[in-house]
């Protein structure tokens, strides 16, 4: 049976009575927890918590790997990063090194080339030294030979003016009587 609720209204006062509906003598929220009673009863008996426990498991063991996965990963990831830092150190340890050697070898190279172009300017201060003293004999040379043609051309237009063919019967018969003596 329907038992008589009564409610007023705001603006008139007025109460008015108003029966709810039952069955059984169960009243509508009374039969919504009956039914939540029910569908906790089958679920408990079909064990739902227990699947519902293992699929949580299941999902917890996968989470779980994976962050022992991302752990793992992660300290391979800094191994690597301290590799590369050592490496990079090591490379800049290097670099310097490689530096230092090239500005070494650009020192000595330095020094090399100019110990030899003072060598080279040595050398043809000397080649001009000698072509200059060559020019210089040779001048000497061709002056001595010049002089000696005009003291030939000379002695010869000399002994032409001055000497007769009696002077040259003389001085021929006195070159051959020499020839029959040693010197």
């Amino acid at each position: 049976m329907a038992e008589p609720v009564a409610q007023t209204m705001a603006n008139g006062g007025v109460v008015e009575l108003h029966a709810e509906p039952s069955a059984l003598g169960i009243t509508a929220s009374g039969w919504v927890a009956l039914s939540m009673l029910v569908v906790i009863a089958i679920m408990l008996w079909k064990k739902v918590p227990a699947i519902v426990a293992k699929a949580l498991d299941a999902r917890i063991d996968t989470i779980r790997s994976q962050l022992d996965e991302a752990a793992r990963l992660r300290s391979e990831a800094e191994t690597m990063l301290a590799d590369a830092k050592t490496r990079s150190a090591a490379s800049a340890g290097d670099a310097a090194a490689i530096i230092a050697h090239a500005e070494e070898e650009a020192k000595l190279l330095l020094a090399k080339a100019e110990a030899d172009a003072r060598e080279l300017v040595e050398r043809r201060r000397k080649m001009a030294d000698d072509k200059i003293a060559a020019a210089e004999r040779a001048a000497i040379a061709e002056v001595r030979a010049t002089a000696a043609d005009a003291a030939v051309k000379a002695a010869a237009a000399i002994i032409a003016e001055q000497h007769g063919a009696a002077a040259d019967k003389a001085l021929v018969d006195k070159a051959i009587a020499g020839l029959g003596r040693p010197n």
